[in-house]
């Protein structure tokens, strides 16, 4: 069977989307009561829920940096979150997966303001459909900000593969189980990459494209990420204006 009519026709993938397209995205902030920030994501087929904690005291205590906050970071996929079920408990991958994702948000957080202190990021992967690590540091940035944790920046990530010879934008999980290539990214909105990593083989020039190409997705991302909280925080603070407004009359 010829491999390109299985994965695009009429230039479209399998699930109607353009080369250059995410997949849909939908955001909400504030979903868990006891956190601190939270997160609640959906990129196409996965769903991840982030939660962060802190800053609080460290335990035990000979963990603590004099100098600064320390950052931990703990991703997670629920045994029910792929089809043939997982088995409870972190493995390999999730180790790697929480040191990377840790290193792309820790650049940004501005753990000086908190010495003796620790940030917990806990990450969990409800539903999976491929990339669930650039599905986790988006989560995790936007509950981040919901903490109100002081950072130079929001963190945005996607990644970008190469499916029958062609790069294409925000593999699912099909693209990402038979393409040829893989590159998650997490970077700024300036544009300064945080996470940089690659599964496959790619030429210089695919590389570069597809580098480019995540940039692209990670700034539409941002722009979601940004949106959500400006939405949550313009009407939470609408309403203590007009309160504010009404004791002021009163007076």
């Amino acid at each position: 069977m010829d491999e390109k009519l299985s994965f695009f026709k009429d230039g479209l993938r399998l699930d109607g989307r353009r080369p250059d397209e995410l997949r849909p995205i939908k955001i909400e902030v504030g979903v868990l009561e006891r956190a601190d920030g939270s997160c609640y994501i959906e990129m196409g087929d996965n769903k991840v829920i982030a939660a962060v904690y802190g800053p609080r005291e460290v335990h035990p205590r000979h963990l603590q940096e004099v100098t600064r906050a320390i950052v931990r970071y703990r991703y997670n996929m629920a045994s029910f979150s792929v089809e043939e079920r997982k088995r409870p408990g972190p493995d390999r991958r999730s180790y790697e997966v929480s040191k990377v994702s840790r290193e792309a948000l820790a650049s940004v957080i501005l753990t000086s303001y908190f010495p003796r202190s620790v940030v917990d990021i806990f990450v969990e992967v409800l539903q999976a459909d491929a990339g669930t690590r650039t599905a986790g540091i988006n989560a995790a940035s936007v509950a981040l900000a919901d903490a109100g944790i002081p950072m130079k920046g929001l963190i945005s990530s996607c990644a970008a593969g190469k499916v029958d010879g062609e790069i294409v934008l925000d593999p699912m999980k099909a693209e990402d189980n038979f393409g040829e290539a893989d590159v998650p990214i997490a970077m700024t909105p300036g544009g300064e990459i945080t996470l940089l990593q690659m599964d496959g083989r790619l030429s210089r020039d695919e590389f570069r494209r597809a580098l480019e190409l995540a940039k692209v997705g990670c700034q539409q991302i941002y722009e979601v990420q940004r949106r959500v909280l400006v939405d949550r925080y313009s009407s939470i603070a609408a309403p203590e204006s007009c309160e504010a407004a009404e004791a002021e009359e009163e007076a």
